[in-house]
């Protein structure tokens, strides 16, 4: 289904394309009343190499930008813990106040029962932003480093046009070198507002589509950052989405013959506390509907769907089957919901007792 190169010719198993923030988290307190934050990292693209690289052990990198202060030395500091590799990270000089280039923030409330979670991003003329093609040596990281998986997305798209640009410029490469390309619709309309919006969105994401190999997205990506439209779906009715996505995915793929697999988060929002989760995807062998958790409990719902993004990753990069795959992604994806933080802290023996049926109970 997927041609991976083989991974004693390559340096990494993933690299990502995007932003990586500074998560300012409050903890169980509202952002505008807050007077403590705990800081993370965190950026779309950036959460998948994590996951991959602290719970399941691959080999991952980053590209991206920071510009040279102490916020962007504590980033750098937050990732070399997380054990992400600087595949290419690019410095960029700070005038002392960031009129001309900065690091992006996110503060972000997790939510609780009735209140949904709250982010609030403040990352204009941020250093990976202004990244721009021609800045990045692809033919060295994909050809003499080596490279089996590309993943980028929608999120670092959106910043501006230069940075669509240099991901269509990666992408473009990866082909070149027999890398799989992943990407993230991720649509986000505060970060599409001031570069035009849906139709932006759609205009750059079907520029990159027809060159990807494996594709996420939901309702709001597929409608909105890809212009399929879709009808009835209902977030208190798990079961007719799951339908409605058997239909949908299959058009993706007919639309696109180069794509291998197309995946899906979906939830039923009882509570942002409760909710019920699983996945979905289509593959050119049909269609496949993961496990499912009913009542999942969560603590904070951020990163999640990157968290199932890098447990599929995983299962095919190892070379499980689609359904395979497809559980370790579901249950990764679950395991990240129940801890604070945009990435995963959870151990590749506790996916795969997930993956198992295993119960949570005292682990002595």
């Amino acid at each position: 289904m997927i041609e991976l190169r083989p991974r004693e010719e390559c340096r990494y198993d993933l690299v990502a394309l995007g932003e990586v923030m500074l998560r300012l988290d409050p903890g169980e307190a509202r952002i505008h009343t807050a007077r403590t934050f705990r800081a993370w990292e965190g950026g779309g693209e950036y959460n998948v190499a994590r996951g991959l690289r602290r719970c399941f052990g691959l080999r991952t990198g980053i590209v991206t930008a920071l510009a040279d202060n102490p916020v962007g030395r504590l980033i750098e500091d937050l990732m070399l813990q997380g054990g992400v590799e600087s595949a290419h990270l690019l410095w960029r000089a700070y005038d002392g106040v960031g009129r001309e280039v900065r690091n992006g923030l996110n503060f972000t409330e997790r939510g609780f029962g009735v209140r949904g979670a709250v982010g609030c991003s403040d990352r204009g003329h941020s250093a990976a932003s202004q990244l721009k093609p021609g800045d990045v040596d692809w033919d060295r990281l994909f050809g003499a480093d080596g490279v089996r998986w590309l993943h980028t997305g929608g999120v670092f798209c959106a910043l501006s046009e230069t940075s669509a640009a240099v991901a269509l410029e990666a992408v473009e490469a990866a082909h070149r070198h027999g890398v799989v390309v992943s990407y993230d619709l991720n649509y986000r309309p505060s970060l599409w507002k001031a570069q035009g919006g849906v139709e932006a969105a759609a205009r750059v994401n079907r520029a990159l589509v027809p060159l990807v190999d494996v594709l996420f997205g939901n309702e709001e990506d597929f409608s909105a950052g890809l212009g399929y439209r879709l009808d009835g779906v209902d977030d208190n009715l798990l079961e007719l989405e799951i339908a409605i996505y058997e239909e949908l995915l299959g058009r993706v793929l007919e639309d696109h013959p180069q794509l291998a697999l197309v995946a899906s988060t979906l939830r039923q929002a009882r509570t942002a506390s409760v909710n019920d989760w699983t996945a979905v995807c289509r593959s050119r062998d049909g269609f496949h509907v993961g496990p499912r958790f009913d009542g999942l409990e969560i603590l904070d719902r951020v990163g999640g769907g990157d968290s199932f993004a890098s447990g599929l990753i995983f299962g095919l990069l190892e070379g499980e089957d689609v359904e395979s795959a497809l559980a370790y992604g579901v249950a990764h994806g679950a395991l990240a919901m129940t801890t604070p933080g945009d990435t995963s802290s959870a151990t590749r023996a506790e996916v795969e007792r997930l993956v198992a049926g295993g119960a949570a109970r005292v682990d002595r």
